[in-house]
């Protein structure tokens, strides 16, 4: 069974850092893609950043330049990085693994506030 457990969500200032972690547990092949997607209140839950088993990315435009997702195939975790954060980017961050079979972590709070 297939797991997804992210952490390093939280609260912090406009243009401060923070750094999200996922680890996935279970039979995973590397040939997948992990990712991150985000969900505020009434709208939809939209890309943030993808990254293959390969290492090919792909980011949304507002966090190009800001944002670094990664990834270390030998214990299937995915990261992002998280600079200059705006007010724009709070919501719920949800890890994402597409091997056929699509699977959701559970979700870790992100607020930038002042």
């Amino acid at each position: 069974q297939v797991q997804l457990v992210e952490s390093g969500g939280g609260s912090v200032q406009p243009g401060g850092s923070l750094r999200l972690f996922c680890v996935a547990s279970g039979n995973i092949p590397s040939s997948n893609l992990m990712g991150w997607f985000r969900q505020v209140p009434g709208k939809q839950r939209e890309l943030v950043a993808m990254i293959g088993g390969g290492g090919s990315t792909n980011y949304r435009d507002s966090v190009k330049g800001r944002f670094t997702i990664s990834r270390d195939n030998a214990v299937n975790t995915v990261y992002l990085q998280m600079n200059s954060l705006k007010a724009e980017d709070t919501g719920v961050y949800y890890c994402h693994l597409n091997m056929g079979t699509i699977y959701w972590g559970q979700g870790t709070q992100v607020t930038v506030s002042s």
